[in-house]
Parts: C-alpha cells; structure tokens; sequence
C-alpha cells in the first residue's frame, strides 16, 4: 500500500502577488492549496511546506550591491523571503494543518530544492530540528509525495526531481502550482518527464 506525503513548496506572501518576486496565479495556488487539504487532507499521512528562508549570510543569489540588477540567468534573483520578515511568512491564503512540518532553505545559499532544507525548531517534532527532508520522509515510511506551491518551474521542479532521484513517486498538482513563465514551464516538463515525475492536469477529489 501507498504511503503519501503532501509537500507545499515556497507558498510565501514574496512570491504571490503583491510580492517582491510575485508569480502570477499564486494566491490562487494557496486558496487551491487550503480547498484539497480542506476537502482530501485526511489521505495524506504527512504534510510538509518549504520556505525560502535567506539571510545576510546566503551566497550568489542576490545582487552584490543595491545598485546592481538581477541576473535570472545567472541565478541572481531580486531580494525575496528574507528570514523572519513578512515576505517570508506563508500567504494568508494557505491555512496548514497543525501538524505540518516546515523545512526551511536557502540561509547560506541559493536553493530550489525543498530537500535542501531542514526541518524548523518550534514545531511538533522538536527533536528532530535540523533533520532534512528526505530522512523525515523515510522516517514515516513515506514512499510517494504530491507536490503543489511556487513556482512549478524553478522550486517546484527542483523539489520534484529531487523527490523522484530518492526513488519516491513523484506527482506535480500541476492546477496547485504557480509558473514564472511558459518558456520556463516547457523546459521544466521536459526535465520533469525524464526524470519520471508525473504530471497531474487534475486536483485530486478525495
């Protein structure tokens, strides 16, 4: 039998609209995020969400210097999700179950990958603070995730791809997700389809 896991990627007030780095259509991820685990939650045997969670301290991912512009190409990015500011928080629209685990990345430097991050102190699972995302997900038996949140062609594909290198079944929401762009989006599917990520163009009802 299936052990499934939920995993939200990056779903921050910095990345919905109004946001330093807005994606278009992401309050509505968020709202359509809350609606599934609202209506089909219970089929999930753990929820975990991811924040971009930078600090002074995160290397080459945002200009050196004010005066200096973003390079996308380059992995530079505008200023976003700084720890502990309101753009780092997650949008109002995503109401998480009590129980979620939040694995925060990107302190030291750029990632895209919510297994790049670590599990938050504060939460239910105090003592195992620090641990990354793959071994709390082995530690539940987990072996197949979903994954919806921001955006589906950088975090969340990053996050995808990791998910199914650790030989878990990997399924994208792909309505549950936010795209930078479609140029974007289109070489993120074709990387997403080798790697054997499947791609659901439904919400699941239940």
């Amino acid at each position: 039998m299936t052990t499934t896991a939920l995993l939200i990627v990056d779903t921050q007030v910095d990345f919905t609209e109004g946001g330093r780095l807005a994606v278009e259509g992401g309050k509505a991820a968020a709202a359509g995020i809350t609606d599934l685990l609202t209506r089909a939650g219970e089929r999930y045997a753990a929820v975990a969400a991811t924040k971009d969670w930078h600090t002074p301290d995160t290397q080459d991912h945002f200009p050196a210097t004010t005066d200096d512009p973003p390079d996308l190409d380059a992995g530079i990015w505008p200023v976003h999700c700084m720890a502990g500011t309101p753009g780092a928080q997650f949008d109002p629209a995503l109401v998480l179950p009590g129980r979620t685990a939040v694995f925060l990345k990107g302190q030291t430097e750029a990632s895209y990958s919510g297994f790049d991050g670590t599990l938050a102190a504060d939460t239910p699972w105090d003592d195992e603070a620090g641990v990354g995302l793959r071994k709390w997900l082995a530690t539940r038996n987990i072996d197949a995730v979903h994954i919806v949140g921001i955006a589906f062609d950088v975090c969340v594909a990053s996050t995808a791809t990791d998910a199914a290198d650790a030989g878990l079944d990997t399924t994208i929401i792909r309505p549950l997700t936010a795209a930078v762009s479609p140029e974007l989006s289109e070489a993120a599917e074709a990387r997403l389809r080798e790697a054997g990520v499947h791609i659901a163009e439904a919400v699941p009802t239940g």
